[in-house]
C-alpha cells in the first residue's frame, strides 16, 4: 500500500485517466457481473461527491482508491466516472486517516477510537499500527485486549490484500477473498495459482464460472481435462439445483459441450474418466423422467447414494416384524373414535378416520390434501391417540415456522429436521441408522419440502418398528433442493399408503383464500370480487405493479386491517429479479417499513443497508451455529466498532455475524414463492405480472395463496393472473426414487 492524498490527477499512460478519493458510500452492487455504482469524495470540498461506476467490486467504504478510467455522463445523472481498474492507497491526511479507521474496516476501530488514535499519532497513525501496535495502549481507553485485537485486524487485512491484489485481475469480490483467505489460509495464492477448481468445492460463494474465470488467468488451458470434469460436475450440480437427482447422459454431454466450447469427443472421454473417479460421477440404467423407455442417467455421488439409501430405508420400515405401537393393531377403533371425540369436542369425518388408522397401523404412510380439508386436525387427532397409549412422539417439520404451527396445533414440542437430527451444515447428523431416535411415531409435516438429501438423513435415523408419518400438499410446489421425494413417495404403484383429503370443511368455505385456492388448483381463476380476505389490484405496468406492492403491504393492509407490516404481512414474489422481484421490492420495502434514523446504526454492504429492525433470510449454512440455508430472522443488534451483528431466528435463537459475512444474509421483507415453502403468514402479497411470465405457473400461484391465514391481495394484470392458473408446470423431475421404491 502507498501514501496518496485524495484528488484527481494526470491522465495514464493507456490513455485512462486516473482518479483518488475516499469511496463513501456503494449505492449498487450486482455481486454476480461486479457492477457497481458508488459515490467518492475526491477532496473538492462542499460534500461535493463523484460518482462511480463500473469495476469496484471488492471495495470498501472508507478506503481511500487510485482509480484508472474514464469520464463521462449520464443522461440522468449526469457527470460520472467510469472505473476500469483500481488499486487501494493509504490515506495521507488526518482527517483521511480517521475516517478510513473509522469506517468499520479494522476490527476494534470504531469512529470514537478512530478520533482518539489520530488525535495521538497524528500523520504516524498508520505507521504506528503497521510497524509498533503495542504503543496503541498509550491512547485512552485502549486496554491490552483491544491493542491485541486491532493488530491482528491489520495483520489479517494485510493478508487478505494480498490475496485481494492477486484476484483482482478476475474480478472476485473482497468478501470471497476473505473465505479463501480462511480456508486456505497462507496458501491461498498457491491454491488459487495451482488448484483453481477447488475453489468451487471448497468456497461457499465460488460456483464453477468463477472458477473458471481465475483458471484462464493463471494459464490453464482452454481444453484441460481437469478443466472439463469440472464443468461437467458443474453442470450436474447446476441441474440439482433445479431440482433434477440425475440428468440423461446425452443431455449432460449437449449442456457440457455448450458450457465448455469444448469438442464433444473430449467431453465423453472425461465423463467415462469421472465414472471411474471415487468421487466423480455415478451412471446407471433408469427408466425416463416422461415414462419414455430407459435412459442412462448420470448423477453426482452423493445424490445417488441417496436415493438408493432412501429407498433401502422406507422399504426396511415398512417391511419389519417389529412394531413400536402394537397397541392399535387389535383396538377397538370404535371405542378409540368415540374417546377421541369426546376429548376434541369434534367427529372425523370418514377419510380423516382412515388417515388416523393407516398412521397408527402402518410403519411408513402418507397424509396429503389441500388448505381447510383438515390435515392439521387429522395430524393432531394421530398425536392425542399415540400418546393416549404412552407412544413416545416426535414432531418435525423442515422450517423454524412450519415447526412452531405444528407444535400449537398438537400441544407437543416440534423441532425444524435439522435441530432434530442434531444435523450440522455440510457435516453428518448425530442420528443415523446405529444411532436412531427414541421414538414410537415420527409425524414430518410440510413434507413437500423435503429434498432428497434431508428425507435420506430423517428416515435413515428412524428406528426400526417406529410408524412414519409425511404430512404435506402434494400440489404446492416441490422442494427447492433435488428431488420429488413426497410425489415419489405418493406413486400410486408404490408400496407407501396414503390418504388423499379431499372434502373442504364449511367454516373454510367461508374463506376466501380457501376457495380461491382450491380454484387455481383446479384451473380455474379465483374470485377477486365480493370478498372481504382476497382481492386484486389491477395494474398492467410491472414498474407500477412493483410501486403498488410496497403500498399494499406497508400503508394499506395496516390501515385497514390493523396488522403490523413487518410481523404480520410478507410480500411473495414469482422471481428474484425485476421491477416487481424480491430484490427491487425489497429495497423499497425496507425504506418504506424500517427507514433509516439517526439514533439507529446501520451498515451498508453490497448495495444492501443492515440495521436493527431489518428482516433477512440467510443464504448460507453457518456450521457453528447450524443456521441453514433459508432460515429468516431480525436483526436485533449491530456494533459498527466490533463489526458484527446479531440475528434473532425464527427458532429464537441469537446468531451473530461478522461484517465481512454479510454477503451470506439478503432482505427477506420479500422472498420468492420458493422461498416462502413452509412458513404460514397473516397476510400476503402477491406482484402478478407480465414481467414474470416464465415464472407463472399454478402451483406457483397455488403455492404463494396456502401461505396466507387470512388475507390475500394480489397486485398485477388480469392477463398474467390468467396465464398462471392455466399453466401447469413443465414436466416431471429427473428422479428414480419411485421406481426403487417399487423394487424393480
Amino acid at each position: 500500500m502507498s501514501k496518496a492524498a485524495g484528488s484527481p490527477t494526470a491522465g495514464t499512460a493507456r490513455g485512462l485517466t486516473a482518479v483518488e478519493g475516499v469511496l463513501e458510500r456503494i449505492t449498487y452492487a450486482n455481486e454476480e457481473s461486479g457492477y457497481t455504482v458508488a459515490r467518492v469524495d475526491t477532496g473538492r470540498g462542499a460534500g461535493d461527491l463523484l460518482t462511480v461506476v463500473g469495476a469496484l467490486l471488492g471495495a470498501q467504504v472508507g478506503e481511500s482508491l487510485r482509480m484508472e478510467g474514464r469520464w463521462g455522463s449520464h443522461p440522468q445523472y449526469g457527470k460520472q466516472f467510469t472505473v476500469e481498474n483500481y488499486t487501494t492507497v493509504l490515506p495521507a491526511t488526518i482527517q483521511g486517516i480517521r475516517r478510513y479507521l473509522g469506517s468499520g474496516l479494522v476490527k476494534g476501530i470504531g469512529p470514537v477510537f478512530a478520533d482518539r488514535i489520530t488525535q495521538h499519532f497524528g500523520l504516524d497513525t498508520l505507521d504506528v499500527i503497521e510497524q509498533e501496535p503495542k504503543r496503541l495502549i498509550e491512547v485512552p481507553g485502549l486496554g491490552p485486549k483491544r491493542t491485541e485485537k486491532i493488530a491482528a485486524a491489520w495483520e489479517e487485512q494485510k493478508a487478505i490484500k494480498e490475496v485481494m491484489v492477486f484476484l483482482q485481475s478476475v474480478e472476485v469480490s473482497t468478501s470471497i477473498a476473505v473465505r479463501i483467505y480462511r480456508k486456505y489460509g497462507d496458501a491461498s495464492i498457491s491454491v488459487v495459482k495451482n488448484q483453481p477448481y477447488r475453489l468451487a468445492a471448497d468456497v461457499w460463494g465460488i460456483g464453477f464460472l468463477t472458477a473458471d474465470r481465475i483458471a484462464q488467468a493463471v494459464g490453464i488451458p482452454h481444453d484441460s481435462p481437469e478443466r472439463v470434469k469440472a464443468g461437467l460436475q458443474y453442470a450436474l450440480s447446476q441441474s440439482t439445483d433445479q431440482g433434477h437427482c440425475f440428468l440423461p447422459e446425452e443431455q449432460l454431454i449437449g449442456d457440457a459441450v455448450k458450457l465448455l466450447q469444448v469438442d464433444t469427443g473430449l467431453v465423453i472421454d472425461c465423463l467415462a474418466e469421472l465414472a471411474g473417479e471415487e468421487e466423480g460421477v455415478v451412471r446407471e440404467q433408469v427408466p425416463g423422467p416422461a415414462g419414455d423407455g430407459p435412459v442412462t442417467a448420470v448423477y453426482l455421488v452423493p445424490f445417488h447414494r441417496a436415493e438408493l439409501s432412501l429407498s433401502a430405508q422406507v422399504l426396511r420400515l415398512l417391511r419389519t416384524e417389529e412394531d413400536r405401537m402394537p397397541a392399535f393393531q387389535d383396538v377397538d377403533w370404535t371405542k378409540a373414535l368415540a374417546w377421541l371425540g369426546q376429548r376434541t369436542g369434534t367427529e372425523l369425518a370418514p377419510e380423516q378416520e382412515e388417515a388416523v388408522k393407516l398412521a397408527l397401523t402402518r410403519k411408513v404412510a402418507v397424509l396429503t390434501g389441500g388448505p381447510g380439508c383438515g390435515k392439521s386436525f387429522t395430524v393432531r387427532s394421530v398425536v392425542e391417540l399415540a400418546r393416549a397409549k404412552k407412544a413416545k412422539v416426535v414432531l418435525a417439520a423442515p422450517t423454524g415456522r412450519a415447526a412452531k404451527r405444528l407444535a400449537e396445533l398438537t400441544g407437543a414440542e416440534a423441532s425444524t429436521v435439522h435441530r432434530l437430527l442434531e444435523l450440522k451444515p455440510g457435516g453428518d447428523a448425530a442420528y443415523d441408522r446405529d444411532r436412531p431416535l427414541d421414538a414410537d411415531l415420527v409425524v414430518v409435516d410440510e413434507a413437500s419440502m423435503l429434498d432428497l438429501l434431508l428425507a435420506n438423513k430423517l428416515v435413515k435415523a428412524v428406528p426400526p418398528g417406529a410408524h412414519l408419518l409425511f404430512v404435506g400438499d402434494v400440489d404446492q410446489l416441490p422442494s427447492v433442493g433435488a428431488g420429488e421425494v413426497l410425489r415419489d413417495l405418493l406413486d400410486e404403484a408404490g408400496p407407501v399408503p396414503a390418504v388423499r383429503l379431499t372434502r373442504i370443511f364449511r367454516q373454510a368455505q367461508q374463506s376466501g383464500v380457501v376457495t380461491n385456492a382450491h380454484r387455481i388448483n383446479s384451473g380455474a381463476p379465483p374470485l377477486t370480487q365480493g370478498l372481504n380476505d382476497f382481492f386484486l389490484f389491477v395494474t398492467e405496468e410491472t414498474e407500477e405493479a412493483g410501486r403498488l406492492t410496497v403500498d399494499v403491504a406497508a400503508r394499506r393492509i395496516p390501515a385497514k386491517f390493523g396488522l403490523d407490516p413487518r410481523r404480520d404481512v410478507q410480500v411473495l414474489a414469482p422471481m428474484h429479479r425485476g421491477p416487481a422481484g424480491a430484490g427491487v421490492l425489497n429495497g423499497l420495502l425496507q425504506q418504506a417499513v424500517t427507514p433509516a434514523r439517526p439514533d439507529l446504526p446501520e451498515k451498508r454492504f453490497g448495495g444492501r443497508t443492515f440495521r436493527v429492525g431489518t428482516q433477512i433470510r440467510n443464504n448460507y449454512e453457518k456450521g457453528r451455529n447450524g443456521v441453514f440455508n433459508g432460515t429468516v430472522g431480525v436483526v436485533t443488534a449491530l456494533d459498527a466498532d466490533e463489526q458484527h451483528l446479531t440475528v434473532l431466528t425464527d427458532e429464537d435463537e441469537e446468531v451473530p455475524y461478522e461484517f465481512d459475512e454479510l454477503d451470506e444474509l439478503t432482505h427477506a421483507y420479500a422472498v420468492t414463492i420458493h422461498r416462502s415453502q413452509g412458513s404460514e403468514y397473516p397476510a400476503v402479497v402477491i406482484p402478478v405480472t407480465t414481467g414474470a411470465w416464465m415464472m407463472l405457473q399454478r402451483n406457483l400461484l397455488y403455492t404463494a395463496v396456502t401461505r396466507a391465514k387470512k388475507l390475500v391481495v394480489l397486485v398485477g394484470s388480469r392477463k398474467a393472473l390468467g396465464q398462471a392458473v392455466r399453466t401447469v408446470s413443465a414436466g416431471r423431475r429427473c428422479t428414480a426414487l419411485d421406481h426403487r421404491l417399487r423394487g424393480n
